[in-house]
């Protein structure tokens, strides 16, 4: 754990610094004491972020998470609440409507709470690199970070004392440890800390004695445990037992637990309706005390009510609880009914959390609208307002004088996979397995329209089409319905419904007279606008890949306005439909193409026109970007993609706008993160940028029809963020890079001035004299270029080992680079040429070890227990000389002769034919009958020897 000390801002211009700083520092900030001076804030500033810092910024977060409970922090001055979208914190003025975001994290939140005084925030996650945040909410500046505290695991749990001063942790791994932090100080571990046992459950609740912060309960669902500790690092705690038959009656799973006041008792809720009473073991004298002690035990359990008690706390000397029902209880100390809010009615309460106001005063309700209490007096009652959430996505504001409910957010549920930005409007409607299509205005981040659909009806992908007047939404059950762009209704008389499994993609044609969808049993669907109308008939389907679809596109074809339509499968098959041809229930192929030989290809787009060639852009999952000619398929050109941990899986154009008006740029996302790319492709790392956008996984992508904005869902997160694009910013980033060579000599081990370069100007070189024959006598020509049949040579001399396929994609790549401008062919390359192709096209991490296992395991049969698999050699052999691209007997015997010393290392190509006399007894005798993957040794050998560093 690594900390820092900073001093507070001593005005608003220092306080915007710190915020650069932070962001910058990826808001590693620590230690301010808990009453630092008062910042000035511009309120405006809470609503927009003008720092622009990244490529990609995120200005907005749609939906919550729904299993972190949301926060009030509300006072006598404000009106606001915290909550957790995916791994960002959000600030939410209810008056402004307005969001501040908090980033720090690098998974999702696991647990938000806050100060008695609502001044300062705390923030948890789990997993690796997580931290405990604590934030100053006024200005959501970061004022401490504690870097993984529980490493290897992360933060279950999180809560801080009515002072601010402390705070209690609970880690996330099988054997919990409980901590305590004195976060005000520079200390780097607990004042501290209790190791659980695994037996207890996974401890998710915490909860300070308001009246002694030195005793602390903690709840799993079956297992209560108190804490007693003290500053000089001395803790202990109990964890007493309660089974059904402690008192003859079920007593179901715990879900919080709370100190009540002035005694030493405590209560637990659970799920049966039921509040178990603890208090104070003391089994061997008759004497009654109220001090406080850890050691406690089951009183006795009291019958609430019979749905499960979800929530359960405090408002000064109530007691609150929530349940499944939606219902919101008040009640004393003796457990005696005070109030409840009954018609609240927004499904299962999940967090209740109340105004803090230093000023409010229980007698004074002259003048308010309070409800009445449920004693027979019926005296009206002053409540503090509070606010709720709810497990079906719902915040919501009670103020109690007038018993007035504000919904704050209605959000999804459940995953959100539907994703789609309007083509001429900034709108973008979300879709989820809820069932709830909402459409926002995301400039007045307002929502403009919502529907449900029927039970049972998830939405799983939705698309406008081009002239903005109706919604194709597909469904996971098979079904496609068109609704209107307006107002959401139904636009088509029934569903169709001819997919029997869910509908994964949905486009349509440029000229909306064709809609396409591709489902989860590898078909595509093709349905057509009927003349003069604005309705849609079947025209027919295909299974034309045997593996998952992962993209379909639509296009137009170059000598006519004509809809193009293409689909992409898990197959590494690239088809086209003949639409023109098509007729009911018979649509047809007009091409398949294999595109990939090894690799597959996971999205499709077309390539703007920034160069003179019409080009099909692929992404695959070994980090390419691949050009394809659009009518021949041909594959023209190949370029290192993004390296963000995983491959880029979907991409789309970002329209042009008057920002970036002569530029062109692609936004992308790969499994948890978000990027933009410089546009044309070229292979430098530094023309793209990538953040962390979801943790959990980014389900889809959207861009706005002005190119300013991009939108990533969350999917299992049912969240929805928006990124504000700043060019400037990336292009700053791409020059800091270098230009011409300078990004692509960092990709080479050593640099310019590395081993590998001087290699490679001696192999360079080298392959000239090759070509002119390495024993003639004649004077040397040396030039500076080398002839194309040179380059696979030169490749595998760097440890590159291309296949034939490979090998001509890097000859057509250079054979065909200027011959739309020249109309001539390339013949050869020179060093600069070579060293973008060598990058572009080597396998992003090297020569694999697990690779060769995988093959081992493939083409061999397992020789004992532990999975070990072996090839033999005639298995071999036949496998070389059968499959894939095949080797002739005579290349076989030359290339295994040569491996196992009998041939010189130059071998044919280099010297004379070799002896085939040989050949046989050699691999006779030299080579294994069998052959088993790589040993441990070995890969170590490969991970030092053959691994790259893009």
């Amino acid at each position: 754990m690594s900390m820092r000390a900073v001093r507070p801002p001593d005005d608003a211009e220092d306080a915007k610094a710190m915020l650069a700083r932070a962001s910058a520092l990826g808001a590693s900030m620590l230690v301010i004491p808990p009453s630092p001076p008062e910042i000035p804030v511009d309120p405006n500033e809470l609503s927009e972020d003008k720092t622009k810092l990244n490529a990609l910024n995120l200005s907005w977060a749609f939906g919550m998470n729904r299993h972190v409970g949301v926060v009030n922090l509300s006072t006598d001055t404000r009106r606001a609440v915290v909550y957790a979208c995916a791994h960002t914190a959000v600030l939410f003025d209810m008056d402004e409507n307005s969001q501040r975001l908090l980033r720090g994290h690098a998974n999702n939140i696991t647990s938000i709470c806050a100060s008695k005084d609502k001044r300062w925030i705390a923030t948890a996650d789990k997993g690796p690199d997580h931290v405990v945040l604590i934030w100053d909410s006024l200005n959501g500046f970061p004022v401490r970070t504690m870097f993984e505290p529980y490493p290897g695991s992360g933060v279950e749990s999180i809560t801080m004392t009515h002072d601010a001063k402390y705070l209690a942790t609970l880690s996330s791994a099988k054997s919990q440890h409980f901590s305590v932090w004195d976060w005000t100080v520079e200390a780097e571990s607990p004042i501290c800390m209790a190791e659980l046992s695994p037996s207890f459950g996974v401890q998710r609740y915490i909860y300070f004695n308001p009246e002694d912060k030195s005793q602390v309960v903690t709840n799993s669902d079956s297992q209560v445990i108190f804490y007693a500790w003290d500053l000089k690092g001395n803790i202990e705690y109990f964890a007493p037992p309660l089974g059904d038959e402690d008192f003859n009656k079920p007593v179901g799973k715990y879900s919080q637990s709370i100190f009540l006041a002035n005694c030493s008792k405590a209560l637990t809720a659970t799920s049966f309706g039921n509040l178990v009473v603890w208090s104070a073991n003391k089994p061997l004298t008759k004497i009654v005390t109220d001090e406080p002690t850890p050691d406690k035990k089951a009183l006795k359990l009291v019958k609430i009510q019979d749905r499960a008690i979800t929530v359960l706390t405090t408002m000064d000397h109530y007691l609150v609880m929530g349940d499944v029902s939606g219902q919101v209880r008040f009640m004393d100390q003796n457990l005696k009914l005070v109030n409840w809010y009954q018609d609240i009615q927004l499904g299962p309460i999940f967090a209740v959390s109340f105004t803090y106001n230093p000023h409010f005063s229980y007698n004074d309700t002259a003048g308010f609208d309070y409800p009445m209490d449920a004693m027979l007096s019926g005296r009206s009652i002053a409540l503090r307002d509070f606010v709720v959430g709810t497990t079906t996505g719902i915040y919501a504001h009670i103020i109690t004088a007038g018993s007035v409910m504000k919904v704050i957010h209605r959000d999804h549920d459940a995953a959100v996979h539907a994703l789609a930005a309007h083509p001429s409007e900034p709108r973008v409607v979300v879709g989820s397995y809820s069932g709830l299509l909402k459409m926002w205005d995301y400039n007045l981040k307002e929502v403009l329209v919502s529907r449900y659909f029927e039970k049972g009806l998830l939405i799983r992908c939705c698309t406008f089409d081009p002239n903005s007047f109706s919604i194709a939404v597909g469904f996971t059950n098979g079904q496609v319905r068109l609704v209107d762009a307006i107002s959401l209704d139904d636009l088509q008389p029934k569903p169709f419904h001819f997919a029997r499994d869910a509908i994964t993609h949905i486009a349509f044609s440029h000229d909306c007279k064709y809609l396409a969808t591709a489902d989860a049993e590898f078909t595509v669907t093709v349905f057509k606008r009927i003349e003069g109308s604005e309705t849609f008939v079947y025209l027919g389907r295909n299974r034309a890949h045997y593996k998952t679809i992962n993209d379909i596109l639509f296009g137009i074809q170059l000598d006519s306005n004509k809809a193009r339509l293409m689909s992409l499968g898990a197959d590494r098959y690239l088809v086209e439909y003949d639409l023109e041809e098509s007729s009911k229930d018979d649509l047809r192929v007009l091409s398949s193409d294999r595109i990939e030989q090894s690799s597959v290809a996971l999205c499709l787009e077309w390539y703007p026109p920034v160069t003179k060639e019409s080009f099909i852009l692929t992404a695959n999952d070994q980090y390419k970007f691949k050009l394809y000619n659009s009518t021949t398929k041909m594959c023209r050109c190949t370029y290192l993609a993004p390296t963000y941990g995983s491959p880029v899986n979907k991409i789309q154009i970002v329209p042009s706008s008057d920002s970036n008006a002569g530029r062109r740029y692609m936004a992308y996302v790969t499994n948890d993160k978000v990027g933009l790319q410089i546009l044309p492709l070229d292979g430098n790392p530094h023309k793209s940028a990538g953040l962390i956008a979801h943790p959990h996984g980014v389900s889809n992508l959207a861009v706005s029809y002005d190119g300013k904005k991009v939108f990533t869902a969350g999917g299992s997160d049912a969240i929805v963020f928006m990124w504000d694009i700043s060019t400037a910013t990336l292009e700053a980033q791409a020059a800091l890079g270098g230009e011409n060579l300078l990004p692509f000599y960092g990709l080479m081990e050593g640099g310019r001035e590395g081993h590998l370069f001087r290699e490679l100007e001696d192999y360079f070189y080298y392959a000239q004299l090759r070509l002119q024959g390495i024993d003639t006598m004649d004077r040397r020509q040396v030039d500076t270029r080398i002839d194309l049949s040179e380059v696979p040579f030169v490749m595998r001399a760097l440890g590159f080992y291309p296949s034939e396929q490979e090998i001509d994609d890097m000859r057509n790549e250079v054979k065909y680079s200027r011959y739309v401008e020249t109309g001539q062919y390339t013949t050869d390359i020179d060093l600069n040429e070579f060293i973008r192709l060598y990058i572009n096209h080597r396998p992003v991490f090297g020569l694999q070890a697990d690779r060769l296992d995988w093959v081992f395991r493939i083409l061999g049969l397992p020789t004992d227990s532990e999975g070990t698999s072996a090839l033999t050699r005639a298995d071999l052999l036949d496998v070389l000389q059968n499959r894939g691209e095949k080797m002739t007997e005579y290349e076989l015997a030359e290339y295994l002769t040569t491996l196992l010393g009998y041939v010189d290392e130059g071998g044919s190509s280099e010297l004379a034919e070799f002896d085939t006399d040989v050949a046989a007894t050699a691999i006779e005798t030299d080579l294994p009958r069998n052959l088993t993957g790589p040993t441990p040794s070995h890969k170590s050998y490969l991970a030092s020897t053959f691994t790259s560093r893009p």
